[in-house]
């Protein structure tokens, strides 16, 4: 009986494989790191999102209709890619493993979404008020979304 109310009883084990010990696993420590990941991760995501339109317009050089639209279809597989997190975490890796490999992965967009904004290369020519974006650097841009959308995905299952 005392070893059933040392060890978790929901299949949870620790690095070696073994049950996990309840007084040494999850509760503030994973708490911690959860709602600080959480926060930092929502205000980038609306930090760049309520701007995204604005800079699709005045830097891609793209219309209000295909830069709304290319923002919702963005926005939208933000809010759909937490079911893949989810069944990834769920079936195969756990939840934590999750949560930490795909903020990674966030962060890798991030990464890139700020330098296709600010690198000479990655970031479009401008006369004026009119900016001229190459192929190469709207692609760049958009890869850099969608690793955000993926990584959404993972932190949020």
């Amino acid at each position: 009986m005392a070893d059933d109310d040392m060890y978790t009883n929901d299949g949870t084990v620790d690095f070696h494989k073994n049950p996990a010990v309840k007084r040494e696993t999850g509760n503030w420590k994973a708490c911690r790191f959860v709602l600080g990941n959480e926060c930092c991760e929502r205000l980038a995501y609306y930090g760049m999102s309520t701007n995204l339109v604005n800079y699709l317009q005045k830097r891609l050089n793209q219309g209000n209709v295909t830069a709304s639209n290319n923002v919702t279809n963005w926005s939208g597989t933000c809010y759909v890619t937490p079911l893949i997190g989810a069944f990834l975490a769920d079936a195969y890796f756990g939840r934590y493993w999750i949560i930490a490999s795909f903020s990674i992965i966030y962060v890798i967009g991030m990464t890139l979404l700020t330098l296709s904004a600010s690198v000479n290369g990655l970031r479009p020519s401008c006369d004026k008020d009119v900016c001229h974006p190459t192929v190469s650097q709207t692609r760049v841009c958009f890869m850099a979304l969608y690793l955000i959308a993926l990584g959404t995905g993972g932190i949020k299952p």
